[in-house]
């Protein structure tokens, strides 16, 4: 019997030098992130086992959306147990504005207490995640800078960085140059930061790297999803035409700190689809 524990330890001892050596060249490699929209309809069936699947493919560090005074349904508190039975990290939450769809937990009702309730489940980010269309007016464009300062200074406060998120439609002219453009010229580059979403600013047929090389440091997260060839729909990581490697290279010019698998749609099975994008990403060195 002491022999057989005696060989069980000598295994596992074994087996952890191996490891260590395996993965002695990426110990900077951070864990898999994944912004919870892409598997929204799952959450909604099993928001625990749904969590969980996540952890086991190795998607260990989330982005939450629809925080609406709760978490899926949840409280912050109660919330944070199930992260913590789960063995997940909250990064990063998205936010509307609240100024054409009217909700609580936006930048305008309830900021605070999300601020709160996001600080509670440990999250390090708070993003302005999208301008609904009937938002995209040169008015709206025009507050937009005044009121993602005013958000993130609240934040900081709290020691949460606060950023904005791009579609493709703030590429479109806007004055003399752009409306992504016009934001971050117009906001403090220390409190408004931004998540680059890499899909959709190839979709606009714009350069990332002309970005953080025109705005370096301001891109702390990313959202990793890749573009088909044939339709420019969103596809797995690794099944399009974005090149990923390119883009990473640029990372510390970028201030890249955290980034996030996010796939809006499948055509098939959503798990499957994730799980593809990992073994991709699970070859490289991000």
């Amino acid at each position: 019997m002491k022999r057989r524990v005696f060989l069980q330890g000598l295994s596992l001892s074994v087996a952890g030098i191996y490891s260590g050596q395996l993965f002695a060249g990426h110990k900077k490699k951070q864990p898999l992130g994944i912004q919870l929209y892409t598997v929204r309809a799952e959450l909604s069936k099993n928001l625990e086992g749904t969590l969980e699947k996540l952890a086991a493919l190795g998607y260990k560090n989330l982005e939450l959306f629809g925080y609406n005074g709760k978490f899926f349904g949840k409280s912050a508190a109660e919330f944070r147990t199930i992260l913590k039975n789960t063995g997940l990290t909250a990064i990063s939450s998205h936010h509307t504005t609240g100024l054409g769809m009217k909700g609580k937990g936006t930048l305008t009702d309830g900021w605070d207490k999300a601020i709160e309730d996001i600080d509670t489940v440990g999250g390090k980010y708070m993003v302005c995640s999208y301008l609904f269309p009937n938002e995209r007016t040169p008015e709206i464009y025009k507050s937009m800078p005044e009121l993602l300062n005013k958000s993130a200074v609240a934040t900081k406060a709290a020691g949460i960085q606060f950023a904005y998120h791009n579609h493709d439609f703030e590429f479109e002219k806007y004055g003399d140059s752009t409306v992504f453009d016009f934001l971050l010229t117009n906001t403090n580059k220390d409190l408004v930061k931004a998540e680059l979403d890499l899909y959709w600013i190839s979709k606009a047929g714009r350069d990332p790297i002309e970005f953080f090389e025109k705005y370096p440091n301001r891109f702390p997260l990313w959202h990793v999803k890749d573009m088909a060839a044939e339709d420019k729909a969103i596809t797995e990581v690794g099944h399009g035409t974005i090149n990923f490697d390119r883009i990473f290279a640029a990372r510390k010019k970028a201030g890249m700190k955290h980034w996030f698998v996010e796939q809006d749609t499948s055509k098939g099975d959503m798990f499957e689809s994730i799980t593809s994008s990992r073994d991709y990403l699970a070859k490289k060195k991000y």
